[in-house]
């Protein structure tokens, strides 16, 4: 209890000198600093800084949501209670008795309400529907405030009210024009509040930013989302790896959208959906192989026994670096392996200049042990050629 009260002590001492230094000093009162346009300013600042570190692939997206937060309730804070700024100047005279009352006043204060489970209270964070409505009367209050209606944007989308978030990006690009990112917002929570359904103006907004940015990340990723809900695999792939190729080789964030590539992939390949060349990412390793079994191997297999197929470096370590599980039943099947399908993100098929593309026949379900196998010899990690693999010798021959 010491300690609070010597903290107490300590910042009405302080309160105490602002009241009186004035007066000692006899200098007028200077006007108040534009304490609510800092505020936003260190916002915006904190918010640009989480978004360029979203966009490296260096936060995750709960660490970026997280982040925006707690940059929200330091605004909220520093700017709750904040009113229109007072033109009157104090007198010498009024100073000096508030300095005098300052310390009775708020003991007395303090022994009328004050309580442990108040000051607790007082330390708690707002909650979103607080954050959510003092930001609605920010705008009100200030209906050109770029920032409080992107943040309230990005406030109602996390709440899952994406019809509001959308009128509230609306109303930033009012306020900052049609830059590219504020029109993939707009789009996004435009898609969404529409139950996913595509339409001629989320077309003209994505349009219209990737014709300002190219590699506008939300409006890549929500073309790709919308082109796999339509069941439009290979746009998806496009889309996705266009964002893919603005992402460093060792981002964490890579694997989660190589995965939703190769899923888009497996399901064009199930619906007979062709992927043009144009779609291909370059720098990524994508060797399609068509697996089959020699007819004398046949008769000495059961439907059920697994095959494993898999790519492995042909000068390097001896682990699988991609990986695909089928059983005899597939047979014969076309198989893709890609660095989606890395076993470690940093051995890649791209990352090996050559490679050898093996299938093993195990009863067991074993992959590191089998009956039957068929090796290729050594091609490149960049080959676009289509390989053939043949089961036909038995494994303890080679």
């Amino acid at each position: 209890m010491i300690e609070f009260w010597l903290a107490v002590g300590l910042l009405l001492l302080v309160g105490t000198a602002f009241l009186l230094v004035p007066v000692l000093r006899g200098r007028r009162a200077q006007a108040e600093e534009d304490r609510t346009a800092l505020n936003v300013a260190l916002y915006q600042e904190r918010l640009a800084e989480l978004t360029a570190q979203r966009e490296a692939g260096t936060l995750t997206v709960e660490q970026f949501d997280a982040g925006q937060a707690e940059a929200a309730r330091e605004l909220l804070a520093d700017t709750e209670g904040a009113g229109p700024g007072r033109g009157l100047r104090l007198g010498k005279a009024l100073p000096l008795l508030l300095a005098l009352a300052l310390p009775v006043l708020a003991f007395g204060l303090y022994w009328h309400w004050g309580a442990s489970q108040q000051l607790a209270a007082m330390q708690e964070q707002p909650s979103m529907q607080q954050m959510a409505a003092r930001l609605e009367q920010a705008v009100k209050d200030n209906p050109d405030s770029a920032e409080a209606w992107y943040f309230l944007g990005r406030l109602y989308m996390g709440e899952g009210r994406a019809a509001e978030a959308a009128k509230a990006f609306e109303q930033v690009i009012r306020v900052a024009g049609r830059e590219p990112e504020l029109l993939g917002q707009w789009a996004q929570a435009l898609y969404f509040s529409g139950s996913k359904q595509w339409s001629a103006q989320l077309q003209a907004l994505t349009d219209e930013a990737l014709r300002q940015d190219p590699n506008e990340v939300t409006s890549l990723g929500l073309l790709g989302i919308a082109a796999f809900e339509d069941q439009r695999f290979a746009d998806a792939v496009g889309y996705w790896q266009r964002l893919l190729a603005q992402m460093p080789a060792d981002d964490p964030s890579r694997s989660s959208i190589e995965s939703g590539i190769a899923q888009a992939r497996e399901q064009a390949q199930a619906a007979g959906q062709s992927l043009p060349e144009a779609v291909v990412n370059k720098s990524m390793a994508v060797i399609r192989v068509s697996v089959d079994l020699a007819p004398e191997v046949k008769a000495k297999v059961q439907p059920g026994d697994a095959v494993f197929v898999f790519a492995r470096a042909a000068s390097g370590p001896p682990m699988p670096l991609a990986v695909k599980r089928l059983t005899v039943a597939d047979l014969p099947a076309q198989v893709e392996l890609s660095d989606a399908d890395a076993m470690m993100a940093q051995l890649k098929l791209s990352s090996f200049p050559e490679i050898q593309l093996v299938a093993r026949i195990s009863r067991s379900g074993v992959a590191t042990q089998g009956e039957w196998v068929g090796r290729g010899q050594p091609i490149a990690s960049s080959t676009r050629d289509a390989q053939t693999l043949l089961i036909d010798s038995p494994e303890q021959a080679q």
